[in-house]
């Protein structure tokens, strides 16, 4: 039986330990249990790495490096591209084989340019040495600096990059949230980086908290994630951190959502088309905060992250250390392969994650969690109806939209009233959808929507700058023609204007007349050095004479 919430709260003993309320969310099975309770295991290195040039928001890296060229391990070969992007680093050492397009973690399916590598097992660094950095010492704007070569970003799914979300001084920040909420089921690889990893967490959250320079940190998880806590705690006590707290939150999906989050915490409202910065808030995920610290303390670049291969359709679910770029189908593989009854394979949880035909895709910076189902653990949902406006979908909705309408207008391709009910607020939960007595599939008619209105807007304004463009043209020749016109103009005038000057002409040009007569004179001199030429030479220059006295002679 699903419950649904909206309120909760719990004693109050600072300013940000009191627990508000959100809209709507879910109680779900956590389907957690198998996964969570076995320690991370190493996917090793892959034959074959796959690292496509855009795992992030924002515009594509720049490749770097050829076919035919060989890589160390944490080698930079692709380079950001503007503010909002982030770098590809090698995860492992090897010679690349190829820059091509190869299918692609996305619920399109479709391709999208990548650097294929083909490792050499030796897993080799360019330089192993490197020095631990005191990041106490550094101004934020030089961290972000640290953390933007490392190409980091969010971890929790969105790929927002780090750098840029961080701002650095661009506002004025208060609190630094690290959200280890795992509100969606299966996914347990936050969890298993806490238990493990606590010491990291706390130290990258402290960089981050520098980094804002932020009087609070706050770091937020679960109430059935009691190990965890326990080693967040044990953590914080040994690294005598008196400024990061450690706050539970229950267990209600979607309460890991950015702005859910914050209203839990904080009680404060991210504007719609806002970001939390505009409110004073930085929030980031667990496994960024891990992430930095290995940036900034270790200085390595992101090469791996944690993800969970979870489902009744493979043999041991497991979460797993995995290089960036490594394919699904050997992370299954080190999983102990598909389950005879598996049905379908999803990225993501089952309430976010999308289903992909293949497993021949790369893991990704943004990819958590493979989901391997049978068919009595997910059925294939049944056929679409036609609502009924029971309402349920408003009840649950955790940004308080109205997700009737929203489908109305999307389906009939009204995205201005779309957006005037605030589309772009949708965090894609999937709520509404889990509910919906007609099993329409709400949240696919909201990505079409968005999509169609993003690439509405990329035509739009492809067509503003083409005729800008266009506009500029004309208006330059209009400005040539009539630079033109105003010379002919003066020249005319300069014509027409008998002030004296055409004395002067005159003058000019008996003057040149004059130049001419001189020249012709300094030509009929007689010539020097004549008096050894040959009775051959004489009579042709006697010849010259003759023609040239002919031409001077008036007819």
């Amino acid at each position: 039986m699903v419950e649904t919430a909206s309120s909760f709260s719990r004693p109050a003993t600072s300013p940000f330990e009191r627990l508000h309320k959100f809209h709507g969310g879910l109680k779900l099975p956590g389907h957690r249990e198998v996964s969570a309770a076995r320690p991370i295991s190493s996917a090793g290195v892959p034959p074959i790495l796959v690292l496509p040039l855009q795992q992030h928001i924002g515009a594509p890296a720049e490749c770097l490096v050829q076919p035919g060229d060989t890589v160390y391990k944490g080698q930079l070969i692709a380079r950001q591209v503007g503010a909002i992007s982030a770098a590809v680093h090698a995860p492992s050492s090897g010679t690349v084989t190829a820059v091509e397009a190869r299918p692609v973690p996305h619920p399109s399916g479709l391709q999208a340019p990548c650097i294929i590598i083909k490792t050499d097992g030796l897993d080799r660094y360019q330089d192993s040495e490197s020095t631990a950095l005191d990041y106490s010492r550094l101004a934020p704007d030089e961290l972000c600096v640290h953390i933007r070569r490392a190409g980091i970003v969010g971890l929790g799914g969105a790929g927002f990059p780090t750098h840029t979300k961080l701002g650095c001084g661009k506002h004025k920040i208060d609190l630094m949230l690290i959200n280890a909420v795992e509100c969606e089921p299966y996914i347990s690889c936050d969890n298993r980086l806490i238990q493990e990893r606590a010491t990291e967490v706390i130290e990258g959250a402290r960089v981050l908290q520098h980094a804002v320079q932020a009087d609070n940190c706050i770091i937020a998880i679960e109430d059935d994630m009691a190990a965890a806590e326990e080693a967040l705690r044990a953590a914080l006590a040994a690294s005598k951190a008196t400024d990061i707290k450690v706050t539970r939150v229950p267990e209600l999906y979607p309460s890991g959502g950015e702005r859910q989050l914050i209203r839990i915490l904080t009680g404060r409202e991210v504007p719609s088309q806002g970001f939390p910065a505009d409110i004073g808030i930085i929030c980031q995920n667990v496994g960024t905060a891990a992430a930095v610290y290995n940036a900034v303390i270790k200085q390595q670049p992101l090469l791996s992250r944690i993800v969970t291969v979870t489902g009744d359709g493979v043999v041991q679910q497991q979460n797993f250390e995995t290089l960036i770029g490594t394919p699904v189908s050997h992370l299954v593989a080190a999983a102990g392969g598909y389950a005879q009854d598996v049905e379908r394979l999803l990225i993501g949880g089952p309430m976010m994650g999308y289903t992909v035909p293949s497993d021949n895709i790369p893991v990704t910076k943004t990819l958590n969690c493979v989901l391997a189902v049978s068919r009595e653990e997910m059925p294939a949902p049944p056929p679409a109806q036609a609502c009924i406006r029971c309402g349920k979908c408003t009840e649950v909705c955790p940004a308080d939209l109205l997700p009737q309408l929203l489908y109305w207008y999307a389906r009939s391709s009204n995205h201005d009233a779309a957006q005037d009910y605030d589309l772009f607020d949708c965090i894609e939960c999937g709520c509404c959808a889990y509910v919906c007595p007609s099993h329409i599939p709400l949240v696919q008619y909201y990505r079409h929507a968005k999509s169609e209105i993003w690439l509405k807007e990329t035509q739009t304004k492809a067509s503003d700058i083409a005729r800008q463009r266009h506009e500029a043209h004309l208006n330059r020749l209009a400005r040539i023609k009539q630079e033109r016109a105003e010379r002919m103009a003066k020249k005319k005038r300069a014509l027409s204007n008998d002030d004296g000057s055409s004395d002067k002409k005159k003058a000019a040009i008996d003057a040149a007349l004059e130049r001419v007569k001189q020249k012709k004179q300094q030509a009929n001199t007689l010539p020097k050095n004549v008096e050894n030429l040959t009775t051959e030479q004489q009579q042709l220059i006697a010849a010259v004479d003759k023609r040239r006295q002919q031409n001077d002679e008036p007819e």
